[in-house]
């Protein structure tokens, strides 16, 4: 009753002034970025951006309105005492293209406003800027003024906010703030490097120290997070060496009385031989500022070419590679860039290498003590599910302490760095990292915390932790629907949200409202987002002193909340499929809230339609639901042509809004405004029938449409594309039910393709078949009967559903040659299909072009066989390669070729 009631609801609207919409308009439409909001919650910063345009940022005073606007604005900040914005000032869209196409450097500028006067300046060819913390400074790299320079130095230039005067820097290669705000530090690097040094810059006084000099490159520029301590590099490269050979210095008390600390490994024992200190590695403090940690690399002597002495071009694919060579490949910066990581103890001057060969990885605890180490060598595998060796590293010795072999997921460490969380056996684990012990926390829990819905093959995750109380004493673990607060100690978890979650079947979590939020405070109000699993509302909840109350839920979807660091004042959007996801200003209990931005005003010259929610079930009986789009001015008892695309879960949007844009995909609105239906389907997926399910879960959707009397059943047409355009493409050969599909980029033969590479990545698609997303569980080796069912390329013989296939040639994400293999056994056997394939293209469409070039053709395809249009010359005729370009042309012009 609910549909038909909503259905009938979208019949009231009034579309006699109104226009469908056309591909073209999509240009019109704008997406709003660069949202900000002060740290006082007066100001807010918003632009408009349209497809192949220049921004134009907003800066907009919350209480009044007033606005300030900065053509081509990116990229905001403001200063933390809310006085000043900066920002990003590009060229203009054309200008900047240009540049690209001549291989020129594109040049940005920036500049600063005054939000009390509108008074504003600016710099040219800048590559970065930052406030200090107070707010009376903003630090302008300027872009290096030659660029084939050997050294990076460059101006940076210091304003003095409250004065309103520049000051200069020469040669700056990197520059920081520190936290509290009170000093700058840079280091030079200038030409013939006579000058290089690391200065430190009293904001109070105005005043500099040098802290070291040298004729050698400064790099990783480091304060520790109390703005007290400094570190950097310091090295040179040789010749006939690849990496840089560096020291590292460290300085205390950089504020008052500095004291140093060197260490050189050229001049220390118990250094590894044949490693250099590397700026390829982070440099970070210990927060006690005991320990500085830093990475390590192997020297390698560097290979010269010889043009007289040419060596072979050859890649070695050994059967027990770690990784395939197309993988090293790919990661080729990655492992040029990786270093161990190392620590000094600066009391001590005791040098400790904390991973080596036998654990490259570890994850440090905030205060620095201790590290979590992972061993993952005698599990590497292409497939299998990832597995490591964990071990507990005390970073002042670098004695490693086995926790636990062949753990398959961890949780991470607590940000007071005395925990770590691993799951295991279905349940949730503490292992307190001083003690060397591990608990079972939710052996006692009144519900399991294993995610139900994971729908993979493979262990079952847990839902997750939404975060760690300021106590110290509880971590908050998410639910399907409720919050619950397990103590650290194993004793039972309690339910935070109170059962509501799971009585109403609304999914909570928890929002970080503030970035460098550490802990849950529980004595404090506590916003948590709001998920409707039957209704599909989104929005937000506050939780405080145990009472949880709604503040924004209803017929709607409300998100990406900001908020302002200071004051009860948030950002968020509110969109449904008619209302553009506009933001609106509110404080935190949302009840009353202003509209602050109007995207896109003109969507009221065009018909739209309303989304309704259909339930279904599936064969097996499991209830599913769907979203379907219903055009203004429908009256019950139409039966309208319908597109249907599907992926996995599709419900849950319900309440979005449809983008508008130029890809390679239907833009569900546009159809809408056309007079199409437009279903959603969700999918539920089992192991091992991946397709078969799309086949069950879209025809059930489909009949339930008609049922309902929305759909004409004689033109319905289906869409998918990547891992649906597999499923549109099975369902293709298997389905009597739809009058024209259209598939992108689709696994076609699964046998095949098992042991084809994913180009974007280097990676087989073992991992992604068995346990991944084609869910197959299996092997084609231990099951080809099951690979060879469901592939589409199997029942090819019996498609007659004529069939619209996109492939870009150089597709990273799935073979190119799968198209091509499923069109070639169609046109074999004489069955209807259209291949567009597109030179130089990926897995989705990127220039604008053919952009519109498929979305005209889709469009077209659909309409001739779902509203009798007639079909245009190239479905009737094709399209010969000589006359390719001109097709194309007359295509983008609206007309036929001529003959």
């Amino acid at each position: 009753m609910l549909s038909v009631w909503l259905a009938s609801g979208a019949a009231a609207q009034d579309t006699t002034a109104r226009r469908a919409m056309r591909i073209e308009d999509y240009a019109r439409w704008r997406s709003i970025v660069s949202v900000s909001i002060s740290d006082d919650g007066t100001w807010m910063t918003y632009a408009y951006r349209t497809h192949r345009s220049d921004d134009t940022l907003f800066v907009r005073n919350l209480q009044t309105g007033h606005e300030y606007v900065i053509p081509r604005g990116s990229e905001p900040a403001f200063s933390d005492d809310s006085r000043w914005v900066a920002c990003t000032v590009r060229l203009t869209f054309d200008a900047a293209e240009k540049l690209r196409r001549d291989k020129k450097p594109v040049p940005d500028s920036a500049a600063v406003l005054r939000l009390a006067t509108g008074d504003r300046v600016g710099w040219g060819d800048v590559a970065s800027f930052a406030f200090a913390h107070g707010s009376g400074f903003l630090a302008i790299k300027k872009d290096a003024a030659d660029r084939d320079a050997t050294h990076t130095g460059s101006d940076l230039i210091l304003r003095h906010l409250l004065e309103g005067y520049d000051e200069s820097i020469g040669n700056v290669g990197e520059f920081a703030f520190n936290d509290p705000g009170t000093h700058l530090a840079f280091t030079i690097d200038a030409a013939g490097r006579s000058g290089n040094a690391v200065h430190v810059y009293d904001l109070a006084t105005s005043t500099r120290r040098v802290l070291d000099n040298d004729t050698l490159l400064y790099a990783r520029l480091t304060w520790d997070e109390h703005g007290s301590a400094l570190a950097v590099l310091k090295g040179a490269k040789l010749d006939s060496l690849a990496e840089r050979a560096n020291a590292l210095v460290a300085f205390t008390d950089v504020t008052r009385r500095p004291r140093r600390f060197d260490f050189d490994p050229a001049e220390r024992d118990g250094f590894p031989a044949g490693f250099v200190v590397s700026e390829r590695g982070t440099v970070s403090w210990s927060e006690d500022v005991a320990r500085v940690f830093f990475g390590i690399k192997e020297q390698e002597a560097e290979f010269e070419e010889d043009d007289d002495r040419p060596v072979a071009n050859v890649d070695l694919f050994h059967w027990d590679d770690d990784r395939l060579q197309t993988v090293q490949e790919r990661q080729a910066n990655r492992d040029r860039d990786f270093t161990y990581r190392a620590a000094l103890n600066l009391p001590s001057g005791r040098f400790v290498q904390l991973t080596d060969s036998t654990m490259r990885a570890i994850d440090l605890t905030r205060d620095g003590a201790w590290g979590i180490g992972r061993d993952d060598r005698a599990y590497v595998s292409d497939w299998e599910e990832d597995r490591a060796d964990y071990y507990r590293v005390n970073t002042a010795t670098g004695e490693r302490v086995l926790m636990f072999e062949a753990q398959k997921r961890t949780l991470g460490l607590s940000p007071d760095s005395k925990h770590f969380l691993y799951w295991k056996d279905g349940h949730v684990w503490d292992y307190a990292i001083a003690r060397g012990a591990s608990v079972n926390l939710t052996t006692s829990a009144p519900v399991s915390f294993v995610d139900e819905q994971y729908d993979y093959p493979g262990t079952k995750p847990p839902y997750g932790v939404a975060g760690w109380t300021k106590d110290g004493k509880a971590v908050v673990l998410n639910h399907r629907y409720d919050l619950w607060l397990q103590p650290l100690n194993g004793s039972p978890a309690t339910v935070l949200t109170g059962g509501v979650g799971d009585a109403e079947r609304i999914r909570f979590d928890y929002v970080r409202l503030d970035p460098e939020e550490r802990f849950v405070d529980l004595s404090r109000p506590v916003v948590l987002s709001a998920y409707g699993d039957l209704t599909k509302r989104i929005g937000y909840y506050v939780l405080e002193r145990g009472r949880l109350e709604p503040r924004i839920f209803g017929d709607m979807a409300a998100s990406r909340l900001q908020k302002a660091r200071n004051a009860d004042r948030v950002l968020f959007t509110i969109e449904t499929f008619r209302d553009f996801p506009n933001y609106h200003a509110s404080d935190l209990r949302m009840a009353e809230r202003t509209q602050v931005t109007d995207a896109n005003p003109w969507q009221s010259e065009y018909t739209w339609g309303t989304n309704i929610l259909i339930e279904y079930t599936n064969k097996d009986g499991v209830p599913l639901q769907g979203v379907l789009s219903v055009p203004d001015g429908y009256q019950p008892g139409q039966r309208l042509p319908m597109l249907v695309d599907f992926y996995e879960k599709n419900s849950q949007n319900l309440y979005r809004y449809p983008r508008a844009v130029f890809r390679d995909t239907p833009m569900f609105g546009k159809y809408v405004s056309n007079g199409y239906l437009v279903l959603l389907p969700d999918v539920h997926f089992n192991t091992g029938t991946t397709h078969d399910d799309m086949l069950d879960c879209v025809e059930a959707a489909t009949r339930k449409v008609i049922e309902l009397g929305y759909a004409d059943p004689e033109r319905i047409g289906l869409h998918g594309h990547s891992f649906s355009g597999g499923g549109a493409s099975y369902i293709a050969t298997r389905s009597t039910m739809f009058a024209a599909i259209v598939a992108g980029a689709a696994p076609i033969d699964l046998a095949a393709e098992f042991n084809i590479l994913f180009h974007s990545s280097g990676m087989n698609n073992h991992s992604y078949d068995i346990y991944g997303q084609g869910r197959y569980g299996t092997n084609p080796f231990d099951d080809f009967e099951l690979y060879r069912s469901q592939s589409p390329i199997t029942w090819v013989a019996t498609m007659d559903t004529p069939l619209l296939y996109l492939h870009g040639t150089v597709d990273g994400s799935v073979e190119y040659l799968q198209g091509m293999e499923f069109y070639n056994a169609l046109r074999f056997l004489k069955k209807p299909i259209i291949f567009a394939s597109y030179p130089g293209e990926d897995h989705h469409l990127a220039k604008l072009e053919n952009q519109k070039d498929f979305m005209t053709r889709m469009e077209q395809f659909y309409d001739h066989y779902l509203k009798g249009a007639p079909a245009p010359d190239w479905m009737v005729n094709g399209v010969p390669f000589l006359k390719k370009r001109q097709a194309a042309r007359a295509l983008m012009e609206g007309r036929e070729p001529e003959p």
